[in-house]
């Protein structure tokens, strides 16, 4: 009894360990609690979280990810308390779950807030980073590293940034974050900032950042302003890299802000003075200069008269004689030629240039040389349903219509005896200089056989010879003359059982009657059956009517033997 007694706890015993159960009960596990480092031994450290025994958490994770302050003997720090003791009697304790538990509470504060953290990347996995935001580990998507691309992130890792929570999910651990849209809110604010301390028309000095085909960004210190590629230089500029390279310092003059998308439009050449300033009196209508081709389209050139003053060539005013040529083919880029300023448009900042008018006129030029009357030789350059084109001396064309072939025949029969290649003589028949037409004739080189018809005139009676017989009638030539001349199957005799074209043959010959001779325009007509009414009339006027008692073979029978008498004399 006794030793028993002796060996019972003391009223003050009993009251200490109910007080430490009762501390004890308070610490549970899976929670967060506080602890003092009791020593360091190698790459752990002891910690007295107020238990039975001590726990021990590796030093390395205390440090690491930015986090590099050193631990001493004494410090206070937080631990996860994941089991009250473990097969050795020893508190199981992590550094990284209390840090992570803490920072999953203040994490979801933000991202309610929609506030920005602080984390680090720390390492590079499929699509994108690994960031340590003070214990949790988020995922940065490569899109959301920055602005623009970002070939090398190396600068960037290690480095406490601030961030922006995506999306989290506690339950699967997710938390997605990005440094872009941190970015773009500052630039944001700055821009609106620095916009707000720009006004138009202000002169201000930048940086060439970027260059593409239609411009050049210029950073104006934070903010970038669009300097176009027309408003570099008063010259035609085709593209920003022959003034400009990046990294440039330039002046620039602020056209336009947009203050709502932030959008700013610069100039250089507003800097410069406008060289259309007085152009009407600087480049008068008519005068010539001497310019530079610049730039070469399917509608024409474009000559540089100087720095930002061009005038445009139209492809019709190019050349005299080659209608249809692309101009490439009549003028080169960068070759100084001659031009006509044709008209001025301040309004509209446009000059029209004319090359051919610098030449002469080659209208003109055949004209003095071959006037009307002259014979010329050129080649059949084509064939047409109203003539022949031949191509002249001096690059032009001349045109013999189908009724200049031949006196006497049809042009549409005489335009087949001629074929592309021929060199054919002509005479100048007419040269229009304003229409840059030129008519030509074959047929006058060989006389007007009108005006070399001797004396035969409307009613002559001429001798006939059959050249062709055909179904309407005759082709016959008039005897001692170079006319031919057609007799309708109606005219070839008076009676009708007569006017058959087959009773004929070709060489025949006969007489006949003129009923048109029209010198102007070269007609002549002759019948046989005008004759013959003519001889009648004749013979009854000179030796009575039938009503004399002489029938009408008579009297014709007596003309006609006074006509060979007559003849024979």
């Amino acid at each position: 009894m006794n030793a028993t007694a002796a060996a019972a706890p003391s009223r003050e015993d009993f009251a200490a360990l109910l007080e430490e159960s009762f501390a004890t009960a308070d610490i549970a596990e899976g929670s967060v609690i506080k602890g003092t480092i009791t020593a360091i031994e190698k790459d752990m450290a002891v910690i007295d979280v107020g238990l039975k025994t001590e726990g021990r958490v590796a030093v390395k994770e205390f440090t690491g990810h930015g986090r590099e302050n050193p631990l001493k003997v004494g410090d206070v720090v937080e631990v996860y308390l994941e089991r009250v003791e473990n097969a050795l009697g020893e508190a199981v304790l992590s550094r990284d779950k209390a840090r992570r538990e803490e920072s999953w509470v203040k994490l979801e504060q933000a991202f309610n807030d929609n506030q920005k953290v602080e984390g680090v990347i720390f390492n590079q996995v499929k699509g994108g980073f690994t960031v340590d935001l003070e214990g949790a580990t988020a995922f940065l998507p490569r899109s959301q590293v920055d602005i623009r691309p970002v070939r090398d992130v190396g600068p960037l890792m290690g480095t406490p940034q601030p961030f922006q929570i995506l999306k989290m999910d506690r339950r699967r651990g997710n938390i997605v974050v990005s440094r872009r849209t941190v970015l773009e809110e500052s630039r944001a604010e700055m821009r609106q900032e620095l916009v707000q301390n720009l006004e138009e028309g202000q002169v201000i000095e930048g940086v060439v950042k970027n260059i593409t085909d239609y411009g050049a960004f210029v950073d104006l210190g934070g903010i970038d302003g669009l300097l176009h590629v027309t408003d570099i230089a008063w010259r035609r500029v085709n593209h920003p890299t022959e003034l400009l390279q990046i990294g440039q310092q330039v002046k620039v003059k602020i056209i336009k802000i947009n203050h709502e998308t932030h959008r700013i439009s610069l100039g250089m050449k507003q800097l410069l003075a406008d060289p259309w300033q007085g152009i009407e009196a600087k480049y008068p209508a008519g005068v010539k200069f001497t310019g530079r081709v610049t730039n070469i389209t399917d509608y024409g050139a474009f000559v540089e008269l100087e720095p930002g003053i061009e005038g445009l060539i139209h492809v019709s005013e190019m050349s005299w004689t080659k209608k249809n040529v692309h101009p490439g083919k009549i003028v080169a880029t960068s070759q100084e030629v001659e031009v006509m300023v044709l008209e001025v448009d301040p309004v509209k900042r446009r000059i029209s240039l004319g090359l051919k008018q610098t030449m002469q006129n080659p209208w003109e030029a055949f004209v003095e040389k071959y006037p009307v009357g002259s014979e010329v030789e050129g080649e059949v350059k084509n064939k047409t349903e109203f003539g022949l084109f031949l191509g002249l001396d001096g690059d032009v064309d001349g045109m013999v219509h189908l009724s200049d072939l031949d006196w006497n025949r049809p042009g549409e029969q005489v335009i087949d005896e001629f074929k592309k290649g021929d060199i054919v003589r002509a005479q100048v028949l007419d040269v229009d200089v304003e229409k840059e037409r030129i008519s030509l004739g074959v047929k006058q080189l060989g006389g007007d056989p009108f005006v070399d018809s001797g004396e035969i005139r409307k009613n002559s009676v001429v001798t006939c010879e059959v050249i062709e017989v055909k179904e309407g009638g005759l082709e016959v030539k008039i005897q001692d003359t170079d006319l031919t001349a057609f007799i309708r199957r109606a005219d070839l005799a008076r009676d009708r059982a007569d006017q058959r074209p087959e009773r004929f043959a070709v060489g025949e010959k006969f007489d006949a009657r003129i009923t048109q001779f029209d010198k102007k325009a070269h007609k002549v007509s002759v019948s046989i059956k005008a004759l013959e009414i003519a001889e009648e009339k004749e013979a009854v006027a000179q030796y009575g009517s039938s009503d004399s008692g002489a029938s009408l073979g008579d009297i014709l029978g007596a003309a006609l033997k006074r006509r060979d008498a007559e003849s024979d004399d």
